[in-house]
């Protein structure tokens, strides 16, 4: 039986200048999360989320404590190594490639993962799982609402093979129904084997959690 992968978080502590004062924005987070497990951390705009998030997929420094993967700090593994190979993040933002189509995008991914076999197929076939069309898919993804670009930026999420999936209020801008479908992709992403860590303010999308749901509140993690 294959072991479990473990994110560990040690007393990570994190500071920004405002420009007249140093701000702690995480002020000593805890936390440990294991493979095969959903994960909801939930808190309020400006509790330290985005802050977070940005250390766990290595696109910002540690600059106090540590988050190790396997026992194995992010620092000795290498910042670029991590992000590249260890971590897949589903942005609130997108991010999304807004010169290609949906298809384009997620294609990109499964060439970058070395994915065999038709890269094309693949792509419709992910896109097809979060309820995006044919039609839609050969679409350029600024054509596309809101609520289709995030669909799309969570299949390119499940075209990586990465360990930990690390997703930004990834049904915002959802639908209910079409939010109850896509975390039913994430619970499949975490049966898998995958660590995925949901970050939300939406406490009915934490309840989907099946694992500890953490509670952030003042650069502090709480259960």
């Amino acid at each position: 039986m294959k072991t479990k992968d473990t994110l560990t978080i040690e007393n990570l502590k994190h500071t920004y200048s405002d420009g007249q004062k140093e701000v702690q924005v995480l002020s000593g987070v805890n936390a440990t999360f294991e493979s095969g497990k959903l994960y909801a951390i939930v808190g309020e705009s400006g509790c330290g989320k985005t802050t977070l998030i940005s250390l766990i997929s290595a696109l910002d420094t540690v600059q106090q404590g540590s988050i190790k993967f396997n026992g194995q700090s992010i620092k000795k593994i290498g910042q670029d190594k991590f992000r590249l190979k260890y971590v897949n993040i589903v942005f609130q933002s997108y991010n999304l490639i807004r010169y290609m189509t949906a298809r384009e995008n997620v294609e990109v991914a499964l060439d970058f993962e070395n994915i065999l076999g038709n890269t094309k197929e693949n792509a419709y076939e992910l896109l097809n799982r979060v309820n995006i069309k044919h039609s839609e898919a050969d679409r350029l993804v600024q054509k596309l609402s809101g609520g289709q670009q995030q669909r799309v930026a969570i299949a390119r999420a499940m075209a990586g093979d990465t360990p930990i999936v690390v997703a930004d209020e990834p049904t915002g801008n959802l639908d209910e129904k079409t939010e109850i479908k896509i975390l039913e992709l994430f619970h499949q992403m975490a049966k898998d084997g995958k660590i995925v860590i949901l970050v939300t303010h939406s406490k009915q999308v934490a309840r989907h959690a099946d694992a500890t749901i953490l509670h952030m509140r003042d650069g502090k993690i709480s259960k």
